[in-house]
């Protein structure tokens, strides 16, 4: 049975304009039609659809999802085991984060006693796993097994105090990059300060730091799209920016 586009945007819970759009961008483009024109939904067009809605219940962004759709060992029975690996993950941080928001309620009554490593370490047990699902197979290739678990035990075992400072020294590096990018020289003060600020950023999580292992990361920032999508949010071109800057530093440009 083929269905029109506002029978499967009413069947699946969407609107008609996100699956036009998914046919814009060549995501889920049903080949049948009506004589009019108007496009037909078959059954197989549906299975995607399901596998696409899964991916973006995870916060794949749409490019990633059609590159992995697209590819041509993609198998949707190991696809959907994959979704349901990582949806009982998502579910069991949300029901510690639920948990920790009750313990927190119960400790701001007086009913229990709670320290701020227990109030905090959701969010860094988050921040590690998150890492893990977006980077681990690159991270752990590149720098090995045991210094990834180290780097995790450290986070692990930050102080509320440093794992602030993180996340706050985070949010300056990515305000300060745009204003050392203005000078369109990755050589000036400001672009040092950018440099020298990341590697203090780093040092809240390696176990220990090499010039090589900064500069092989900061490669990585311009190879990977994932690292450059994340630095050109603060502006474009940033992410090359903050590799010379970082080489410039390090005495290795």
């Amino acid at each position: 049975m083929k269905r029109k586009v506002k029978e499967v945007a009413d069947l699946v819970g969407i609107s008609v304009r996100t699956l036009h759009h998914y046919d814009e961008i060549g995501l889920l483009s049903p080949e049948g039609s009506t004589e009019s024109g108007y496009r037909l939904y078959s059954e197989d067009d549906l299975e995607v659809l399901q596998q696409i809605l899964f991916f973006r219940e995870l916060d794949f962004p749409l490019k990633k999802i059609k590159e992995v759709i697209d590819n041509p060992s993609f198998d949707r029975q190991e696809a959907l085991g994959l979704h349901r690996k990582m949806l009982l993950e998502k579910r069991r941080r949300i029901d510690q984060m639920v948990t920790t928001i009750n313990r927190t309620l119960q400790h701001m009554k007086g009913e229990i006693q709670m320290t701020y490593e227990e109030k905090f370490e959701v969010f860094k047990e988050k921040l590690i796993n998150d890492n893990e699902q977006e980077y681990g197979e690159e991270t752990r290739e590149k720098y090995g097994d045991d210094t990834v678990n180290a780097s995790n035990a450290k986070l692990k075992g930050m102080s509320k105090e440093d794992y602030q400072s993180m996340i706050n020294l985070e949010k300056e590096i990515l305000s300060l990059l745009e204003k050392a990018y203005a000078t369109r020289d990755p050589a000036s003060d400001l672009a040092h300060e950018v440099a020298a600020k990341h590697k203090a950023w780093l040092m809240y999580s390696w176990p220990s730091y090499s010039k090589e292992a900064h500069a092989g990361l900061a490669e990585m920032y311009v190879v990977d799209e994932r690292f450059t999508t994340y630095y050109d949010k603060s502006v474009e071109g940033g992410t090359k920016f903050l590799r010379d800057a970082i080489l410039i530093y390090l005495g290795k440009k």
